[in-house]
């Protein structure tokens, strides 16, 4: 239960510090009907998932972390359906990544309950 924990920590430490060290792909998959910059919306998300990352690090905030990072990769979840609608016309790499984020959430949402338990 341990190492499944530090994984999602881990996970998302690493993208919540991407979201400050490289935001521009992260901007443009903002659904525009969110009010505000891209770029706050980018820098918000990158702080609650570094957020969630300690909590779900510390053992004794681990299950509420774990539960947030849940609810946050539902939350993010129209971004991804986003980058899809946008690629839909890319390179068959470029779709295939933007598809394949579609039902990776599934196993982030069960990742994150379990580590819940």
């Amino acid at each position: 239960m341990k190492k499944d924990a530090l994984g999602l920590a881990g996970l998302l430490a690493t993208t919540g510090t991407l979201h400050f060290l490289v935001p521009g792909p992260f901007d443009s998959i903002v659904p525009r009907s969110l009010p505000g910059s891209p770029r706050t919306w980018t820098y918000l998300s990158g702080a609650a998932e570094l957020a969630v990352a300690a909590a779900v690090a510390l053992p004794r905030t681990r299950r509420a972390g774990a539960l947030a990072a849940a609810a946050l990769f539902v939350g993010v979840f129209p971004a991804n359906v986003k980058m899809a609608v946008d690629w839909r016309k890319a390179p068959p790499a470029r779709r295939a990544i933007a598809y394949g984020r579609l039902p990776l959430q599934i196993p982030l949402v069960l990742w994150a309950r379990r580590v819940a338990r």
